[in-house]
């Protein structure tokens, strides 16, 4: 409550407003609280006196909308000396009263900045338009009147809380002129507009929809223009989000395609007639289904990160390098000696992107298989050039890998020539043109063959026999190899029970692709085809590359372990050519190492490494199976070691079963 000395102080303070018969009173807005009123005030406020009045918070029930326009109006009181003219409903003891109000500031005797409230009653003889009055104080959305100039004339609490500047004209609002002028131009001559513009507010820049109308104002009866804006811009964001995500890859953040072909047209929009030439570097990393198969998908998109941080760096600002899916890249660039850019390209791809990447505690070295198609010269049109960008890498892919290939025409041939296999390679699974060859496993110390290698042949209606590498490669990256993989195990696990009906107690070894260890399907069908033909799963054993087990992915170590419960013994096979170490296979419950034949092949240069594989096999207790042993000598030296068993062209190549048997049992 005020004291005595605090009242008469405000009553002295004030003397000379006492006398005006108006409703008149001082608001405190710091303290939401009446700070002083006339007796016409004290009657409208129905207070039991000024005491009372000031004892009252005027916060407790205030809107928000509301609290925003006093401080708006502090503000302007204070930086520009305004005055408001403005309808205002209160709601003493609940009932409302509706009154014009003039607002102007005044300084308290500490220097702050009040209000001054002069008010007229008005009769409520139409509601609704009190009501719209109130709307339009407690709305969110912005209302400006302008003259035809764009000078202001009226802004709504919303509008004059966002503009920074309280007599800003409408053209300072906006940023985009050019727009601006032309949601003009569409109001004179449809009276009306709408567009999404970027208005400069409190805020900073904003983005809002805008509508405007045209009317009159009702003070002069000239033209004006009516403006409502909505604040738009979380809406704008997640637009623009969308398109950059529509436009991106969500991996990388590089370009994707759709994104290319719009910077395509643009790039040949803006050649124009010049002798500019353009170039597509279609690139594609080699051997990146290992990585994913070993040591899992979040390592791959880890490493496909780091390729598009590298394919970054060796390019110009001007190019654009995007990822048009997998681990498929592109680079899009325009010179006017666009073969030597291409050259410096190639160079800086072989010194960078084959750098050794660490990823998940291992290092993995992945290179680029890289075709370009030039415009004009290869296309005009982006598909014919992507196509045959795509054609030139598949050429490098199959000239070695790690390699650059410029289109030729000649290309084209080779690509139908694989499309003819794929379909070749249908009609043979549904014809069962397919065999199944077998190379002996032989004991080194007594002579007797104690297993054999199943190993497909395709018996071609018009190429004769075909061998593995004709035709593996294109299943794996169809898909076709689950088919004739299960296929290729249904057979081995069949020769394996009639073989021991026939008394030859022989273990069968039988490949698996990364494709195939890696489909969660593996085991059940696995063990549908046991179940079916009556094998010994332990008379099977499963061969796998090494670099099959790259890397520490939970998947890796639970399906071997599976297949270990099953009664599959596990081997690896073509030990030395890949990624991995004898200390690394030890996590895994690998039963048969089998040593490369380039190791047996060339005992002089591989010998030190070579002994140190075989004793560290004996220390892990692995069975140990030279390949590829082909001469006396190697045979001598596979001896000399203490291996158990070899298999080479020296005791017999891959036999089919009938020709097997009769070597066998000579």
């Amino acid at each position: 409550m005020l004291t005595s000395e605090e009242l008469e102080a405000r009553r002295q303070h004030f003397r000379l407003l006492e006398r005006i018969s108006l409703p008149i009173w001082v608001f405190d807005i710091d303290k939401s609280r009446v700070h002083w009123a006339n007796d016409a005030a004290l009657t409208l406020w129905r207070a039991q006196g000024l005491p009372e009045l000031c004892s009252r918070d005027m916060g407790a029930d205030m809107s928000a909308s509301v609290a925003k326009r006093l401080r708006q109006y502090q503000s302007d009181f204070a930086q520009h000396g305004a005055s408001f003219s403005e309808q205002w409903t209160i709601y003493p003891a609940g009932v409302p009263v509706s009154m014009n109000m003039q607002l102007s500031g005044i300084r308290l005797t500490d220097g702050r900045m009040a209000i001054l409230c002069e008010s007229r009653i008005i009769e409520p003889d139409r509601p609704e338009a009190l009501r719209s009055v109130e709307a339009l104080l407690h709305t969110d959305v912005m209302i400006t009147l302008y003259d035809r100039e764009g000078v202001v004339l009226y802004r709504n609490p919303a509008a004059r809380e966002s503009v920074p500047n309280l007599n800003m004209r409408m053209a300072e609002r906006f940023q985009d002129m050019e727009a601006l002028e032309r949601m003009l131009a569409m109001l004179e001559l449809h009276g009306e507009a709408t567009l999404t513009l970027p208005a400069h507010t409190t805020r900073n820049l904003r983005w809002h929809e805008v509508s405007v109308r045209l009317c009159r104002d009702a003070v002069t009866g000239r033209d004006a223009v009516l403006m409502s804006e909505v604040d738009v811009t979380a809406i704008k964001h997640a637009q623009d989000h969308s398109q950059y995500l529509a436009r991106h890859d969500s991996l990388t953040g590089l370009p994707n395609r759709s994104h290319v072909m719009q910077r395509f047209a643009d790039t040949l929009r803006d050649m124009g007639e010049g002798a500019t030439e353009a170039a597509l570097i279609y690139i594609d990393l080699d051997h990146f289904k290992d990585i994913n198969d070993t040591l899992g998908h979040a390592a791959g998109d880890a490493l496909l990160v780091q390729v598009a941080e590298r394919l970054r760096a060796i390019t110009r600002s001007s190019d654009m390098v995007a990822r048009l899916g997998g681990d498929e890249f592109l680079i899009l660039m325009v010179s006017h000696n666009i073969r030597e850019e291409v050259d410096l390209v190639r160079r800086r791809l072989s010194s960078t992107v084959a750098q050794p990447i660490h990823i998940h505690g291992a290092e993995v070295i992945v290179t680029p298989s890289v075709g370009v198609s030039f415009y004009p010269e290869h296309g005009k049109e982006l598909d014919t050039l992507l196509r045959n960008a795509d054609l030139a890498m598949y050429s490098a892919k199959e000239s070695g890998r790690n390699a650059l290939n410029i289109f030729e025409s000649p290309m084209a041939q080779r690509v139908q020539q694989r499309l003819e296999l794929e379909t070749e390679l249908r009609h043979a699974l549904t014809r069962q043109e397919f065999e199944l060859y077998y190379q002996p496993r032989v004991d080194v110390a007594t002579g007797q063959v104690r297993g054999a290698e199943a190993l497909i042949r395709w018996n071609h209606p018009q190429r004769g026999l075909v061998g593995p590498d004709a035709f593996i490669p294109t299943c794996e990256s169809t898909g076709m190899i689950n088919a004739l993989g299960d296929w290729v195990f249904e057979q081995a696990a069949r020769q394996q029970v009639q073989w021991a009906r026939e008394g030859l107690d022989l273990k069968i070894s039988v490949n698996l692709s990364p494709r195939q260890f890696r489909d969660p399907e593996l085991l059940n069908r696995l063990a549908r085809i046991v179940t079916a033909t009556a094998a010994q799963p332990a008379r099977l054993e499963l061969e796998l590359t090494e670099s099959m087990l790259l890397g520490v992915a939970p998947h890796t170590h639970e399906t071997l372990d599976d297949l270990r419960r099953m009664g599959f013994s596990i081997s690896v096979d073509d030990f030395g050519t890949g990624y991995s170490n004898l200390a690394y296979l030890n996590r895994f419950p690998i039963q048969v190492l089998k040593v490369d034949k380039t190791f047996v092949q060339d005992i002089e240069a591989n010998r030190p490494v070579a002994e140190l594989i075989v004793s560290m096999c004996r220390l892990m207790q692995l069975h140990i199976v030279a390949e590829g042993v082909e001469t006396p000598a190697q045979l001598e030296w596979v001896q000399a070691q203490g291996i158990g068993q070899y298999q080479g062209y020296l005791f017999a190549k891959p036999l089919p079963a009938a020709a097997f048997v009769q070597r066998v049992r000579a």
